[in-house]
C-alpha cells in the first residue's frame, strides 16, 4: 500500500519532474525524487516525513522563480499524520505546512503569458487561498478517516463486551440453574431417605410410599439435569423440548416436601400467573429454593406457608416457617448462593427479595415480581 501511494505520487508529479529536467535542474529534480520515495515512510514516521515534505516544497517553489506546479506529496503527508494526531493538532499542522506555497504564490510567484489579464496579481492570492484550503482538506480527511476507525474499535470492542457479558449471564443463569436442581434434589432425598430408614420396620406400606417419593424426587431431579445442561450442547435434541416446571407444578413440589417431613402448605390467590414460562419458573424456583432451605436448616418446624399471590401486574411470593435454626443460633444458609440466585431471579423481573428471621421465631422470604405485558 504504501508504494502504491509512492506511485500515485510520482505520477502526480510528472509536471513538475518535466519541467525541471527541460531547465536542467537535477537537483531539484533529485530533490522531488527523494520526497516521493520519503513518503513510503509516512506511517511509521508521518511527523518525520511532513517535515521532510515540506522543506522540499519550498525548495522547489522558491528555487525554481514563476513555476506554476506543486508536488503532492503534502497532501499524503498531511493526511498521515491527521490519521495519527488529534484533529486541532492536524489542523494546525495543515496550515503551518501551508506557509511555504502560500507566501510563494501570494508574494513570489508571477504569473505570465498572454492569457493573464490585468489584475493578474490577484491570481497568486488565489493560488494561496488554494494550497491552504487543499491542505486543508488532506487533513480533514485524515480526521474522518480516524474517526471511522475508532468508531469500528468501539463497535468491535463494545460487541467484544456485549457476547462477554451474555456468556457471564448464561453462565449464572445456569449456576443458578443447578445450584436448585442439585439442593433441592439432594436435600429431599437425604429426607426421604432418612425417613423411609426410620419406618421400614414400623410402617412397610408408609415406607414404600416414602420410597416411590425418592424415586420420582430422583427422575425429576435428573430430567432438569438433563435439561439445564442440554443448553451447553449444540445437539441438545429432546433437553431443549422438555418443558420447564411451572406454577402448574406447585401442588406436586409443596406436595413433595410434605412426604419429605416438612409441613408445608400451598395457597394460591389473585389471578393466573402469566403463562410466560420464564416467570413461572422464576416463581417456581423462589419457592422451591424457599422449601429447600427450611428442610436443610431448620428445626423442630411446626408450619411451613407458600403464599403465592397476583395482584394486577405484580406478584408476591411469600414462604415462611416457625421452625429454629439447627444448632442454636441463627440460621446459616450454605454459602449464600440460593439467597443470591433467588434475589437475581426477582431482580430479572423488576422485583425484590427479602429473607431473614421473622418475627416471633422461625424464617421468612418475600419476594416481589412484575409483570408488565398487558397485565396478561
Amino acid at each position: 500500500m504504501d508504494w502504491i501511494v509512492v506511485g500515485a505520487a510520482v505520477f502526480l508529479a510528472v509536471p513538475l519532474l518535466v519541467e525541471l529536467a527541460v531547465h536542467g535542474r537535477w537537483w531539484l529534480f533529485a530533490l522531488l525524487g527523494i520526497q516521493q520515495v520519503a513518503l513510503a515512510g509516512r506511517r511509521r514516521s508521518p511527523w518525520a516525513v511532513l517535515v521532510v515534505t515540506v522543506a522540499i516544497d519550498a525548495a522547489l517553489l522558491y528555487q525554481s522563480p514563476n513555476s506554476s506546479v506543486m508536488s503532492a506529496a503534502i497532501f499524503f503527508a498531511l493526511y498521515a499524520v491527521a490519521v495519527v494526531a488529534p484533529a486541532p493538532v492536524a489542523f494546525g499542522a495543515s496550515v503551518l505546512a501551508s506557509v511555504p506555497a502560500s507566501v510563494y504564490y501570494a508574494f513570489v510567484y508571477t504569473p505570465h503569458g498572454p492569457e493573464i489579464p490585468d489584475n493578474a496579481r490577484y491570481v497568486g492570492l488565489v493560488a494561496a487561498v488554494s494550497v491552504l484550503l487543499m491542505d486543508l482538506l488532506a487533513a480533514g480527511l485524515g480526521i474522518w478517516v480516524r474517526g471511522t476507525r475508532e468508531h469500528q474499535a468501539e463497535v468491535r470492542a463494545w460487541a467484544m463486551r456485549h457476547a462477554e457479558l451474555a456468556s457471564a449471564q448464561e453462565r449464572n443463569r445456569i449456576a443458578r440453574e443447578m445450584h436448585d436442581v442439585v439442593a433441592h434434589s439432594l436435600t429431599v432425598m437425604i429426607a426421604l431417605s432418612d425417613g423411609a430408614a426410620k419406618v421400614t420396620g414400623k410402617d412397610p406400606v408408609r415406607a414404600q410410599d416414602v420410597l416411590g417419593e425418592l424415586s420420582r424426587t430422583g427422575r425429576t431431579a435428573l430430567s432438569d439435569m438433563r435439561r439445564v445442561l442440554g443448553v451447553l450442547r449444540e445437539d441438545s435434541g429432546d433437553a431443549s423440548r422438555t418443558p420447564s416446571p411451572g406454577t402448574e407444578s406447585l401442588q406436586s413440589l409443596v406436595a413433595g416436601f410434605r412426604t419429605a417431613g416438612l409441613p408445608a402448605a400451598l395457597t394460591l390467590t389473585g389471578a393466573p400467573l402469566p403463562a410466560d414460562p420464564a416467570f413461572q419458573l422464576a416463581v417456581y424456583r423462589i419457592v422451591q429454593e424457599s422449601l429447600t432451605n427450611a428442610l436443610r436448616y431448620a428445626r423442630a418446624v411446626g408450619r411451613v406457608g407458600v403464599e403465592v399471590a397476583r395482584e394486577g401486574g405484580t406478584v408476591r411470593i411469600r414462604v415462611e416457617n416457625d421452625g429454629a435454626a439447627r444448632d442454636g443460633g441463627s440460621a446459616r444458609l450454605g454459602t449464600g448462593g440460593g439467597i443470591a440466585g433467588m434475589r437475581e431471579r426477582a431482580a430479572l423481573y423488576g422485583g425484590t427479595l427479602h429473607a431473614g428471621p421473622r418475627d416471633g421465631g422461625g424464617w421468612v422470604v418475600e419476594a416481589t415480581l412484575h409483570w408488565n405485558e398487558g397485565d396478561a
